[in-house]
């Protein structure tokens, strides 16, 4: 049996051959409706367009598709940073999209990637958790997932539950009860994840989990410094913050200082730029952008050699980097060294008067 062609799927969708040729190359000025109708018979049919096919399959493409969430985020930007030197290395470019956090722009920019760019792979940072109209192209464009798991598809990521627990359990037996989980953002299976290590730590630890010590993002966005004021304005404030990612690290840090509470403890998961020239430093779960880019471009360049290599979930390992925000004890332990200080003070003086 002959594959589905482009004429295949213009009847199947009810527009044109050329409108299809318009989808498949990634054109903006296709209707979003028409757009979604041409990609839905894509997807039933199977079609893989020739010219992606030819390319792919002689070797022509010159470009890695990088998708990411955000041009600015900074774990992002480092990634990306590394997924590039390594294609250097091998003659290829890179071509950078970001979604938005939006699915339908994550289909449309794929879409242009693999048919109207004709890249060599594609890595993402996928915003759905299936993406079934890229099972028609997986013999010709690799894929590769980062820091989210993507079903049926290559996946480079870190043990979120089990970092968090790391973090969470070393303010626990500094003597603080009173954590914050500072922005818990649903959209994401990071956060999901590291917010269950969090729950998890405390319920371990016989800690009665309070709803207001969570920071809700909220249609994507958290204002940080009222955040802050929020929390450490309750009645029984938080004396221990851990920032569920490195943008939220930031914005927490800054707040702080610019309050002069930067001696309040807390972590970042993920590092960011002069974290450890603070003072105090910030401590953090080292989930290294450089390390998951390389080795999801490594993984790419496998797989153009083998696709049909069945998917596995690559998991990068982490580490908790003491730098000092994360060992400031908590109330119990404090009221223990200051009661330590002031006995050693009493005896240095006592006997000599």
């Amino acid at each position: 049996m002959r594959p589905p062609g482009i004429k295949d799927v213009a009847a199947q969708s009810g527009v044109s051959i050329k409108t299809v040729s318009r989808v498949v190359n990634g054109e903006a000025s296709v209707h979003p409706e028409t757009r979604s109708r041409v990609l839905e018979a894509i997807d039933r049919l199977g079609y893989v367009p020739n010219t992606a096919a030819r390319s792919l399959k002689s070797g022509t493409g010159g470009a890695i598709g990088v998708l990411i969430d955000s041009l600015a985020d900074p774990f992002f930007a480092s990634l990306v940073s590394a997924i590039e030197a390594r294609a250097l290395k091998e003659g290829l470019s890179v071509l950078v999209a970001s979604t938005g956090l939006d699915e339908g722009r994550e289909r449309d920019q794929l879409t242009g990637f693999i048919a109207g760019h004709q890249v060599a792979g594609v890595i993402i940072a996928p915003v759905a958790a299936e993406l079934p109209y890229l099972e028609a192209f997986r013999n010709v464009t690799p894929v590769v997932a980062v820091d989210r798991p993507l079903a049926a598809f290559d996946s480079v990521v870190v043990d979120d539950y089990a970092a968090t627990q790391l973090a969470i359990r070393q303010f626990v037996e500094l003597g603080h009860t009173r954590i914050a989980f500072y922005d818990r953002d649903e959209r994401f299976l990071t956060i999901r994840r590291r917010y269950q290590g969090y729950t998890d730590v405390l319920a371990e630890a016989g800690i009665d989990l309070d709803p207001s010590l969570v920071s809700w993002t909220i249609d994507g966005s958290l204002d940080y410094a009222a955040e802050t004021e929020r929390l450490l304005g309750l009645d029984d404030p938080p004396t221990a913050f851990f920032a569920s990612n490195a943008k939220a690290a930031i914005g927490l840090t800054t707040s702080l200082h610019r309050i002069g509470r930067e001696g309040t403890a807390h972590i970042a998961f993920g590092d960011f730029t002069l974290a450890d020239v603070l003072r105090p430093a910030v401590s953090c779960i080292n989930q290294d952008p450089f390390v998951i880019g390389t080795a999801a471009i490594e993984r790419l360049l496998e797989l153009r050699e083998s696709p049909a290599d069945e998917p596995r979930e690559w998991v990068v390992p982490t580490s908790l980097v003491s730098r000092g925000s994360g060992e400031i004890p908590g109330p119990s332990q404090r009221h223990t060294v200051d009661a330590r200080t002031a006995s050693t003070t009493s005896m240095v003086g006592g006997p000599a008067a």
